[in-house]
């Protein structure tokens, strides 16, 4: 009898279909309300996408998963509510809530793992939705990176790595290849409390670095150092193909997974086969850069009603050969700036990097960026700089940040009501609101929520107090507009709620053109704890 290793995952949905991912411990016919589709083999692992159509808008229906027709799910003896898929209304519901963050570390039984990490807010949030009515639960999910840590290894993944090689040898204590990668997706997801959460709100997702590794794509000269490594390319091929498995596919909607030609190879190597070797293929073609553009493109879009997410690869799409220094490519930029447009009354921009930081890492990142194509010492003093310190946001990308700028404000001219870039990575929490040289229709916010499931050091926290100090962007400010060679900034920015610290959630509700954005913190408990409320269109 085949059994299930993890899941099932509740991912995309909308008014008249849903998909819902697992993994299995054997080759199987996987049955989800009514819907069946046979597992896809990689590497010996088992995996299926069920894509359920013919779904009723409004409608909430509880599901079970059968493998061979035998009930996996839910567990016996479960104390959570059955999972369910809630389809969306006709022309969309006026109220919606999003729950955002990023930085998950995975739970642990180690009590000094635990005492570092805290109370990890998803679980904490799930509690909550076990007394909860349905109808006050999130309608969807967004994961704004590091869902894993393929360079921070748990005391108990390093000693299953341990068994299976020497940690003296390369990359040591960090993941090494795809079979390794799986154990981290493993450890983050099968927590009782968030894989219930996970079955039942529908979840987007998007990668940052230290789902591959920490500073991944900072600039050309750390990519060349990496590749040089034995072990970057076998690293890179576990991490994109794992991604692709675990996360991307599940933020497609049916109609995109159809048109998908990889996802369509991989499901025609049928039931006896393996699509291992397609995956690597993928893999390097998607870290491959050509001609200023990508192999392929992450990015992708999702509609709830009168909210749009449009969801930004601010990491694998980096263009850094030949001189260059993009966020993305241009082709993908023009897929963004495209489908930014539409009939909507709220833009939500998914960016695991905040376009908007405190002043001062602002305006450090943008002159570093100069200083880096200094010829001789000072240039490489500059890049040991950005490598030490994390200098690679959307400031870093100056023509990148102000093509990013120029949509929003394109869009904040339009009829919309709010832009919202919902960002993590910074292991704080704030909301900044952004104002223009010109009018503007919508309130433009930064919504930025980090970490989940985290630490940050206490020495770091009045480090990011001083950053949004006015006195000291002023003096940056100063220095940086000295130098002819940095543009003024195209935005102005100011903080309206924060920093915040500690493991946290945030909401985003709307209610037709009304937006606010609710920030709550994780306690012992597990527990939230409100700490702000912050009005973002009325």
């Amino acid at each position: 009898m085949p059994g299930l290793l993890l899941g099932p995952l509740l991912r995309h949905v909308d008014t008249t279909s849903a998909t819902v991912w697992v993994e299995t411990d054997a080759p199987c016919a996987v049955e989800v309300a009514g819907t069946a589709a046979h597992t896809f083999t990689v590497a010996g692992h088992h995996y299926a996408l069920v894509v359920i159509t013919g779904l009723e808008p409004a409608t909430s229906t509880p599901y079970e998963v059968h493998l061979d027709g035998d009930t996996v799910w839910p567990p016996p003896g479960g104390e959570y509510p059955p999972s369910r898929i809630r389809t969306f209304p006709d022309g969309g519901d006026p109220a919606f809530r999003m729950v955002f963050g990023s930085c998950r570390m995975p739970d642990t039984d180690d009590p000094g793992e635990r005492k570092a990490m805290g109370t990890d807010a998803l679980a904490a949030y799930a509690v909550r939705m076990h007394d909860q009515d349905e109808r006050d639960w999130p309608d969807s999910l967004m994961l704004l990176g590091d869902q894993i840590y393929a360079d921070e290894l748990s005391k108990a993944t390093r000693e299953w790595i341990a068994e299976r090689r020497s940690l003296d040898e390369p990359p040591g204590a960090e993941v090494a290849n795809f079979e390794e990668y799986t154990r981290l997706y493993h450890e983050s997801w099968s927590t009782p409390l968030v894989r219930w959460l996970m079955s039942t709100v529908p979840t987007s997702m998007i990668f940052d670095d230290h789902d591959v590794r920490d500073d991944w794509n900072t600039s050309q000269d750390w990519r060349d150092a990496i590749s040089a490594t034995s072990w970057w390319p076998e690293r890179e091929r576990g991490a994109l193909a794992t991604y692709w498995i675990y996360q991307h596919i599940g933020n497609l909607a049916p109609a995109d997974l159809a048109a998908d030609e990889i996802y369509d190879k991989v499901l025609a190597t049928g039931r006896d086969g393996d699509a291992a070797g397609l995956l690597r293929d993928f893999a390097d073609r998607a870290a491959q850069e050509v001609n200023g553009r990508k192999g392929t493109r992450w990015s992708y879009r999702r509609d709830f009603g009168n909210v749009r997410l449009l969801v930004i690869d601010t990491r694998s799409g980096r263009i850094l050969s030949g001189g260059a220094r993009s966020m993305l490519g241009d082709g993908e930029f023009e897929w963004i700036e495209q489908h930014a447009d539409g009939d909507y009354d709220h833009l939500l921009i998914g960016s695991s990097l905040p376009w908007l930081m405190p002043h001062a890492i602002n305006h450090l990142q943008s002159m570093n960026e100069v200083a880096c194509r200094r010829p001789g010492w000072r240039g490489r003093l500059a890049e040991k700089l950005r490598q030490a310190g994390d200098l690679e946001h959307w400031p870093s990308f100056r023509a990148s940040y102000d093509r990013l700028s120029r949509l929003i404000l394109r869009i904040a001219k339009s009829d919309a009501a709010t832009v919202c870039v919902l960002s993590g990575d910074v292991h704080h929490v704030y909301a900044a609101r952004a104002s223009f040289p010109e009018p503007v229709n919508a309130a433009v916010f930064q919504l930025t929520c980090s970490p989940v499931h985290n630490k940050v050091e206490q020495a770091m926290r009045p480090l990011f107090v001083m950053a949004w100090w006015r006195p000291l962007a002023a003096v940056l400010r100063l220095l940086m507009f000295r130098s002819p060679r940095i543009e003024p900034l195209p935005v102005e920015w100011r903080k309206v709620s924060g920093p915040y610290f500690g493991n946290a959630v945030a909401t985003l509700r709307t209610d037709g053109r009304k937006a606010e954005m609710v920030v709550e913190r994780a306690e012992p408990g597990p527990r939230l704890v409100p700490l702000a409320t912050v009005p973002l269109a009325r």
